[in-house]
């Protein structure tokens, strides 16, 4: 299993912004200091308040609106199941850092969470990658 862990700066509405992507969260590890979004049945983001998440961590927690620590990408079907998250982000008060790149065998694009964490969504053609010799 994979757990990322992200500060936030309101529950509330990093719950609602992910709920209107499709995701849901657990209720066994949501309360007010924290939400369980389940990703996956192998991949959760536990969503942080940035006092609860100050007390994992000695290091000063980063302005991700500003600054990058971690780039998330996750696998799609296909590209339209990539622009169709990034749509509903972007309808859900998300951004976009950059256009969709395509590589012919490989297309993604991402977006910005209320917090300014970016996700990126990839869908890879595995039968149009390029031999190597």
């Amino acid at each position: 299993m994979i757990f990322i862990n992200l500060a936030v700066k309101d529950l509330k509405k990093s719950m609602d912004f992910f709920a209107a992507l499709g995701y849901s969260f657990n209720p066994q590890f949501t309360d007010e200091k924290a939400a369980c979004l389940v990703i996956s049945d192998t991949i959760f983001a536990m969503l942080l308040t940035e006092p609860f998440f100050q007390t994992f961590t000695t290091k000063k927690i980063i302005d991700a609106k500003s600054q990058v620590e971690v780039l998330t990408c996750l696998s799609a079907n296909s590209k339209q199941e990539v622009d169709d998250v990034v749509a509903k982000a972007i309808a859900a008060g998300g951004s976009t850092p950059r256009e969709p790149q395509d590589y012919g065998f490989m297309y993604s694009h991402g977006f910005e969470d209320l917090d300014g964490h970016i996700w990126e969504y990839a869908y890879m053609d595995m039968s149009a990658i390029p031999q190597h010799q």
